[in-house]
């Protein structure tokens, strides 16, 4: 899902530049009214461990290969705005270190991968957790459903982002986009279940002093 320099239009570019730079400014201020000096080496487990599962491939259909994204888990964890951090930073390390999705494509990226994918995994599972009550196994499924939905929201942005800016008619790159990110996202979703559910055996008060603060956000 990471776009490359050369497939995205100036006007999207800077589009996404500033809606990515205001994003990040207002996630800075919100991660500190919300989240306790106990999280914060959480996050930065967080980075480290979605910074490497991103490194890891699995087998799509036809060829093509998918990854980890890790915004579900990061946002359903610490909340949307703290995962808008943890992603920039991912994204940024990824684009300096290894190349991986330009530099004047990093605003996309970060919109993509660190906006909406956290903003789409949160209220997803916000809403999975409603309806299946606020179980372990509501909070598993939710878990499971805000991922897989984080990683196919984000792709069709990604993808209305390369149709507007003339790399590929709509009509092809988003049905391409969706269809294999569909596919991807249920690796993502058993991966994200298989952490949360560690997390709970693990380490409950991490995620139940969440569930209190949530409201406010």
């Amino acid at each position: 899902m990471h776009i490359p320099d050369g497939f995205l239009n100036v006007a999207t570019v800077a589009t996404t530049y500033a809606a990515s730079a205001g994003g990040i400014s207002y996630a800075v201020r919100e991660a500190n009214k919300k989240l306790r000096e106990k999280h914060v080496p959480l996050m930065g487990i967080l980075a480290a461990f979605i910074f490497a599962a991103q490194m890891l491939n699995f087998p799509i259909a036809g060829g093509t290969s998918g990854h980890l994204v890790g915004a579900g888990l990061a946002a359903i964890l610490l909340g949307p705005w703290a995962s808008v951090l943890i992603m920039s930073c991912v994204l940024i390390a990824q684009s300096l270190i290894f190349q991986d999705g330009g530099l004047l494509a990093l605003g996309a990226n970060i919109f993509n991968m660190g906006i909406v994918a956290s903003f789409s995994a949160y209220f997803i599972y916000r809403m999975a957790t409603a309806a299946l009550g606020d179980s372990r196994r509501g909070r598993l499924i939710g878990g499971f459903v805000g991922a897989w939905a984080s990683v196919v929201v984000s792709s069709m942005f990604a993808a209305i982002e390369l149709a507007l800016s003339g790399a590929s008619p709509l009509a092809v790159v988003l049905p391409a986009m969706a269809g294999i990110h569909a596919l991807i996202g249920i690796g993502e979703g058993l991966v994200t279940g298989a952490a949360l559910s560690l997390v709970l055996a693990a380490r409950p008060d991490l995620w139940q002093s969440r569930v209190v603060r949530r409201s406010a956000i």
